[in-house]
């Protein structure tokens, strides 16, 4: 079973039905195994990263890169002109540097 930490506010009743965290307790018990072994390789990666350690390639894809006729397909038209968002703070100069970076989007934090 689940044990809810709170009462689901009325809301969300509609898509938190109890059929719903029912099956929200099957996905979590049949997952678990890989969830913990994901997080355990990401801690080790983590640690190898802390120490000085720096990102590299899975060695198993290697074939992929190496071969020079493989190509992704194009992007959708949508994405062919895919600038990045910046995020920061609420202050002149970042806000300036925002409007003049060439960024479609820029989200300012207020926080």
């Amino acid at each position: 079973g689940v044990k809810l930490l709170q009462e689901v506010e009325k809301v969300h009743q509609s898509i938190l039905t109890p059929e719903a965290i029912k099956l929200l307790a099957i996905l979590r018990r049949y997952f678990k195994p890989t969830r913990r072994s994901l997080l355990q390789l990401c801690q080790l990666q983590q640690a190898c990263l802390d120490a000085g350690g720096l990102l590299e390639f899975n060695p198993q894809t290697s074939w992929i890169r190496e071969d020079l006729t493989w190509q992704a397909a194009s992007p959708a038209p949508g994405l062919r002109d895919c600038r990045l968002e910046i995020t920061g703070p609420v202050d002149c100069k970042m806000v300036s540097n925002a409007f003049n970076s060439g960024v479609e989007t820029y989200m300012a934090d207020f926080e």
